[in-house]
């Protein structure tokens, strides 16, 4: 005879959880489907897409790496920052005086980004292979931005041959007014009390600066060149400002600081390509020769030197300002570069005896007031954010309840 089913205790693992909202797993499905591909067919191509979906976004302030990654960026930026302002003035000021050779210094270190995009596969940090990634429209944006670099780089040289270091500096700063335009436009940027109101403390400081800049005109320079050398800074600060918000456009389809400086090592190629142009046009580089044996005071070996130092620290600015545009935005890149621009004041003050007066300390404290309300403003954003993760995460994490807690006797 057949026993009677007895009555089992309610057990919430043992019923019909179809009405249960469960956590959709498609996604991580797709990915393990997507990694047991890669690992039988590893030849076989996958988009960029899925590619950020099979790696771990390092620009998400979750990666483990993602801060000593940001860290060690801002370093390079203020290392090279600071040391490539004075460094190419004092070219200018012990007699140098080719605009092209100060141009082509700025990009011609590109040999140097080999490091950070191999090493880590020489170190097995990661299974993918350097330029793996690219397809054609990254490459030919990569190439015409790194011209319009190329430009930049030599509206810099003539800004930084006829005026002094510090005011080159703090006009270079204007380009946040443009660089918060641009970014809204190009990458919808929020526009929020925080970054308005640094555009307009460090924009104000720039116009303060304006205001008298022209009675400390170098001697022997001409109303006429040091006008030139004005309008060209403020040429590549707009320039600039246009160079960061287009390179987080493309910077949103990658996923890997590696990516970020194999486009750096495109773009690079063509701006040093363009100077290369101007070099040859002006004399080739045989006239680098002469200029370091019968032009440039301090003689040939400091020459070299100066020329080198300058190749490095340049690369080590421009790799600073792509890694923080890529683990933040353009407008935060452009903010940290310009905070800097104080510290490049001060060291044209201490270096080379620039005039320090009232309206550059004015000015000088309006961008670092500036920027100290936008990095209070970020902070208060990402606190906020982290709270909201966090509440979202207890709340995606909740059990169901599997105990005999519900049993009934």
């Amino acid at each position: 005879m057949e026993a009677t089913p007895q009555a089992q205790p309610l057990n919430y693992q043992s019923m019909n959880m179809s009405s249960v909202p469960q956590k959709d797993t498609s996604d991580v499905e797709s990915i393990d489907h997507e990694q047991s591909t890669q690992e039988t067919h590893p030849n076989l191509p996958l988009s960029i897409d899925k590619k950020k979906q099979l790696h771990e976004d390092q620009k998400s302030i979750t990666y483990k790496r993602y801060l000593p990654l940001l860290i060690l960026n801002y370093i390079l930026l203020f290392v090279g920052s600071v040391a490539s302002s004075l460094l190419s003035k004092y070219y200018f000021i012990h007699k140098g005086d080719s605009k092209w050779v100060s141009t082509w210094v700025q990009c011609a270190g590109f040999p140097v980004l080999v490091i950070p995009i191999f090493l880590p596969t020489i170190l097995r940090y990661t299974k993918r292979k350097p330029f793996t990634d690219f397809n054609l429209k990254i490459s030919v944006l990569s190439i015409f931005v790194g011209l319009m670099l190329g430009v930049n780089n030599f509206l810099i040289s003539w800004g930084v041959a006829y005026l002094p270091v510090s005011t080159s500096a703090l006009l270079l700063s204007s380009q946040l007014a443009f660089n918060l335009i641009l970014s809204a436009i190009i990458v919808k940027q929020k526009i929020t009390f925080s970054n308005l109101n640094c555009v307009i403390l460090i924009t104000l400081g720039s116009i303060i600066l304006a205001l008298n800049s022209s009675s400390e005109r170098p001697q022997g320079l001409t109303q006429k060149y040091y006008f030139i050398g004005f309008f060209c800074t403020l040429g590549a600060g707009l320039l600039f400002a246009l160079y960061l918000p287009v390179m987080e456009k493309i910077y949103k389809r990658v996923y890997c600081y590696e990516m970020v400086m194999e486009i750096q090592f495109i773009m690079e190629i063509a701006a040093t390509a363009l100077a290369t142009i101007g070099m040859l046009w002006e004399g080739g580089f045989s006239e680098m020769k002469n200029e370091a044996e019968n032009v440039f005071d301090k003689g040939p070996t400091i020459y070299w030197v100066t020329i080198v130092s300058t190749v490095i620290t340049w690369q080590c600015c421009f790799m600073g300002t792509a890694g923080m545009v890529f683990l933040t935005s353009s407008l935060t890149g452009g903010i940290c570069s310009t905070a800097l621009l104080s510290m490049n004041v001060l060291g044209g003050v201490i270096v080379f005896k620039d005039a320090f007066g009232g309206f550059k300390a004015v000015s000088t404290i309006l961008c670092l007031w500036g920027f100290s309300s936008y990095v209070y403003g970020m902070y208060i954003k990402m606190v906020q954010e982290k709270a909201q993760k966090k509440k979202s995460h207890e709340s995606s994490t909740e059990l169901i309840p599997t105990g005999n807690s519900g049993d009934t006797h």
